[in-house]
């Protein structure tokens, strides 16, 4: 019950805030759809989720910091502003492009199980529960941020880290106001800990201010500070990476986690390592998408798009009823595949190249009906796959002067996280681990030092061999449906940067999952106010079970690149508290 009552509780809020039309101004030039212009800007530029993260990004940027200085530096500042998806106790995936080689560089910084917690024992541990709870020591895994930070730093830094982490250790100690809808989002996770049994109460003393003899979280606009999270910064300045894996930190864990029954130790964190990998792409109607192969799910997005290539969309126009369908009923196929294939690739062998494939894709493309929804699709055929093999979280970007750009992504998981703070460290520990799954056989099962399946996807885009767009739209089982969204909306549609993120969005519920459970009931289709009601009922004549609502549907951060103006486009979306800022 505890994993339904944290996740499905957060995303109920969401979907039960009033939904209705915006009754804002009028907009001069562009569409109507977008809240502001897009920022345009020469020498370089930050999106991110908070804009004092923004300010801190491009701060760096002007001190002679590379983009993955900058990103470094923001990712930090978001650990501290929005600790309500973010932290150093989470996992970081990041595509850079490097003008120097002219190359694209993926790196997966998630982290593993505990080496010694076997299946037996967890499920054990798990006693009549079928699935790993999201709350306490069960679903945490190691740490990966704090390696990728590294990993990039020491291939792409100008800066030292001492520099790149100091905005975020002097907001930690003198304060910041909190923004608007992170206090909304730490106020409903203070309600989910307060009830919780399996968690105690260093969380209380690390994010709750003292009112008079009660603690709650902080308001939208009070002054909040972190000095235990200034502290571990300023020891990973100080000593480096080790100081994480090897020195006070990691064996501050590893105490905590014994005290409290978990099963970190500190020879997970010794024998933890961030990796540099290949991202993989298909080019949709003359653009190269590129994402991360598992065990993230990021070919989710890549699948989507191929089966999409097959339709006109344009000629359906944006939010039509065509146009929902297919997007609705492509990201079915995909998600049946996503739930049964998508796993570490050290642990199993996954099919990547086939299920990107155009032949795969057509074969997908042909279940789609126009006229009814489906209810029970299947993931692929693993023989012809095999043949065809044979032939809450944050989101930010940056780019330098010299063209390098950023698309990095960090995330806890669900809400801020396992609900555990390490003594006196600042941070909360993820609870990544509850994505595992128990069917003995699946790609996913759990096993100790293993990656479980991850929901946190960066993606770029490039064009005729050049920089495109930098993107990312966080929000679980949302990112790989706004990302096809966002491509879509730019190359099908033509709209800038900006207008491609406040555009209204659709998201799909209800599809099989890796963690196991199928869908027999075609899920459920969640539309925001901009969609008419005529569409809506088209859909529903179709079979759609369509709701209204607002919430839920990511949060879109993107840098684009003009190469005939040399400038960068920046986009921060209204559904967060975000902004682009340039210089």
């Amino acid at each position: 019950m505890q994993r339904f009552s944290l996740w499905s509780a957060l995303v109920l809020l969401c979907l039960a805030m009033p939904a209705h039309a915006q009754q804002g101004g009028d907009r001069i030039v562009g569409r109507q759809i977008a809240t502001r212009s897009p920022v345009i800007a020469e020498h370089g530029m930050a999106a991110t989720s908070q804009p004092l993260a923004s300010q801190v990004a491009i701060n760096v940027l002007q001190q002679g910091g590379s983009a993955v200085d900058a990103a470094i530096a923001a990712n930090a500042m978001l650990g501290l502003v929005e600790p309500v998806g973010s932290g150093i106790g989470g996992d970081l995936f990041a595509i850079v492009y490097d003008p120097a080689t002219d190359s694209l560089y993926g790196l997966n910084a998630s982290g593993r199980s505990p080496l010694g917690l076997s299946y037996d024992e967890m499920k054990n541990e798990l006693g009549d529960r079928e699935r790993i709870p999201l709350l306490g020591p069960l679903p945490v895994s190691v740490p990966g941020t704090v390696s990728g930070w590294f990993k990039l730093h020491e291939r792409f830094g100008s800066l030292s880290m001492e520099e790149n982490l100091a905005p975020a250790i002097r907001y930690a100690r003198n304060g910041f106001p909190v923004s608007q809808l992170i206090a909304y989002y730490w106020e409903a996770n203070t309600d989910a800990f307060a009830s919780a049994e399996s968690i105690d109460d260093n969380w209380r003393s690390t994010y709750l201010i003292a009112d008079g003899d009660t603690m709650r979280a902080p308001n939208q606009g009070e002054i909040f500070r972190n000095p235990d999270l200034a502290d571990t910064y300023a020891l990973i300045a100080e000593e480096g990476r080790s100081a994480f894996y090897k020195g006070e930190i990691a064996q501050t864990i590893d105490a905590y986690m014994k005290r409290i029954g978990g099963h970190l130790r500190l020879k997970d964190f010794q024998e933890h390592t961030a990796n540099w990998v290949q991202p993989v792409s298909v080019n949709y109607r003359g653009y190269d998408v590129y994402e991360l192969p598992p065990n993230g799910q990021g070919i989710a997005a890549l699948q989507m798009l191929q089966i999409l290539e097959g339709y006109d969309l344009q000629a359906m126009g944006h939010n039509s009823a065509d146009y929902l369908h297919v997007m609705t009923e492509a990201k079915k196929l995909a998600f049946e595949d996503r739930a049964r294939f998508y796993a570490d690739p050290a642990f199993a062998d996954i099919p990547v190249q086939a299920l990107i494939s155009e032949e795969y894709a057509a074969k997908r493309r042909a279940l789609i009906s126009m006229t009814d929804d489906m209810e029970r699709p299947k993931h692929g055929d693993p023989a012809m796959l095999q043949r065809l093999q044979s032939g809450d979280t944050i989101y930010l970007t940056v780019a330098d002067s010299t063209g390098m750009m950023v698309s990095l992504i960090q995330s806890n998981y669900a809400g801020m996280g396992s609900g555990l703070v390490p003594d006196g460290l600042g941070f909360m520990l993820q609870d990544r681990g509850a994505l595992f799954t128990f069917e003995k056989g699946h790609p996913n099962v759990y096993a100790p030092g293993k990656r479980p399946f991850h929901t946190i996807i960066p993606a770029f885009v490039m064009k005729d061999g050049a920089p495109f767009l930098s993107f990312g739209v966080m929000g679980g089982a949302m990112q790989p449906q706004g990302h096809v969204q966002i491509i879509s909306n730019m190359i099908d549609f033509g709209m800038n940067v900006q207008e491609a993120g406040d555009a209204a969005r659709y998201r799909h519920y209800g599809s099989s999952q890796p963690t196991g459970g199928t869908m027999d009931d075609g899920g459920t289709l969640t539309v925001e106010s901009g969609v008419p009601f005529q569409i809506i009922d088209d859909l529903r004549s179709r079979g759609h079970e369509v709701r209204v609502s607002t919430g839920s549907y990511g949060g879109y951060q993107a840098i684009q690149w003009d190469p005939v103006h040399q400038t960068f486009w920046g986009a921060s979306e209204m559904r967060k508290d975000g902004a682009a800022i340039g210089y």
